[in-house]
């Protein structure tokens, strides 16, 4: 939901970001590593019960994941190393941080409340995982309710009212469920239609072979039909291209008697 409605406003929020940090020299990668490492102490001191610092550090964590994008665009930094180097990190921080949410249920409510974010886990990773398998199939699947932009807001929200951190953490799981399905859904839909066709494209060496041949008819040799392709010689496309090659007329048209005179006085 978020991507789908606010994405664009909050790139253009953060471009000027984007540009002050391309003056200082570093990369999205070096933002994306930042937020690795943060993860971890975010979970210690989470798990510890030191929340507020728990929260400042897992902030701190989800903010590169904010501006490595602007960053990349302002530096033309952009590559599909770096987009990978930013999910594989999503998921890491993801994992680290809940980790610890769960060691401080557990510790904190007692019985299995430690079960809680690890299902909130691994509901989390089946979201990821329906949109990066539609993306290497070439399907957009950017939808749902709870993504991980909401996953991180509320998650912050049941570090700053611990007392309702599990209903929080149950609401994080009923409507990450309601995303897998809506996600699963999109891409079943689309993935059913046919792919689209793909623009027809020339053999390589096909004109090429294909004027050699129009030369060689115009100077009165029998062009040489078999150096083209198999496709070339049965289409009919080449067919019209030798068949409109002369200009009507007796000897060929205009061009050719000048070309047959100009050889005649040599």
């Amino acid at each position: 939901m978020f991507d789908a409605r606010f994405r664009t406003a909050v790139d253009r929020a953060v471009a000027p970001a984007g540009r002050a940090l391309r003056r200082t020299g570093l990369s999205p990668d070096h933002l994306t590593a930042a937020g690795i490492a943060l993860s971890f102490p975010a979970a210690w001191a989470i798990a510890t019960g030191r929340l507020l610092a728990g929260l400042l550090l897992y902030i701190g964590s989800a903010l590169p994941d904010l501006f490595d994008g602007s960053l990349a665009k302002a530096s033309g930094r952009a590559s599909r190393r770096g987009a990978f180097f930013d999910s594989v990190g999503d998921r890491v921080n993801d994992t680290v941080v809940l980790v610890g949410v769960a060691w401080f249920a557990q510790d904190r409510f007692g019985g299995h409340a430690g079960v809680v974010p690890l299902a909130v886990l691994g509901v989390s990773q089946l979201v990821s995982y329906i949109r990066a398998k539609a993306d290497a199939l070439g399907i957009d699947a950017k939808a749902g309710v709870m993504e991980r932009g909401e996953r991180v807001v509320v998650l912050c929200a049941a570090l700053v009212f611990p007392a309702y951190m599990l209903w929080l953490l149950w609401a994080i799981f009923a409507l990450s469920c309601v995303t897998v399905c809506q996600r699963f859904v999109r891409v079943w839909r689309l993935a059913g239609k046919p792919p689209a066709p793909e623009p027809r494209r020339l053999q390589r060496g096909t004109v090429a072979l294909r004027w050699r041949a129009w030369r060689e008819e115009l100077a009165g040799r029998e062009p040489n039909w078999w150096a083209l392709s198999p496709r070339s010689r049965s289409s009919p496309s080449g067919s019209r291209f030798f068949a409109g090659s002369r200009r009507p007329g007796p000897s060929g048209g205009r061009w050719h008697e000048r070309r047959a005179a100009s050889r005649h006085r040599d």
